[in-house]
C-alpha cells in the first residue's frame, strides 16, 4: 500500500507522533492532525485514501465528526478507523459509521494489517 496518504487525528501528542513514525515506515504519507476542529479542512486539503481517528477529543469528539463524513457528499465514502480506550468505544463507532475499530492501546503489527486490509477493500470484523 506505498504511496497511500492516511490521516491521523489524535488530541494525544504522543500517539500521533508513534502512529505518524511506524505508518512512514510502512511507506504511507502520513498527515496529523490534535484539533479535532480542524479535521474537516485538512481532509479537504490532503485527500487521504484512509482516516485514523481517536473517538474522545476535546470540542468535536470522533463520532460527531464521523457523523459529518458521512453525510458529506465529498468524503462519505472514505474509509474510517476509530482508536478508542472506550469500553463501548465499537458500538459508538459502529453506530455512527466507521468502517473499523482498533482498541487503545493498540499492537502496532495488527494495525497495518486492519489498515492494509481497509485500503485492500477487505472487510474489518
Amino acid at each position: 500500500m506505498e504511496g497511500k496518504k492516511i490521516m491521523i487525528c489524535d488530541d494525544d501528542h504522543g500517539i500521533l507522533e508513534v502512529l505518524e513514525m511506524m505508518l512512514e515506515i510502512e511507506g504511507f504519507t502520513v498527515f496529523r492532525e490534535s484539533n479535532s476542529t480542524n479535521l474537516l479542512s485538512e481532509i479537504k486539503r490532503t485527500s487521504p485514501d484512509l482516516l485514523l481517528m481517536d473517538l474522545w477529543m476535546p470540542v468535536l469528539s470522533g463520532d460527531q465528526i464521523l457523523k459529518v463524513i458521512r453525510t458529506s457528499e465529498e468524503f462519505k465514502n472514505l474509509p474510517v478507523i476509530i482508536l478508542s480506550a472506550s469500553v463501548d468505544g465499537k458500538e459508538i463507532a459502529n453506530n455512527a459509521g466507521a468502517n473499523g475499530f482498533i482498541p487503545k492501546p493498540f499492537n502496532m503489527d495488527e494495525m497495518i494489517v486492519d489498515i492494509n486490509n481497509m485500503l485492500a477493500g477487505v472487510p474489518n470484523n
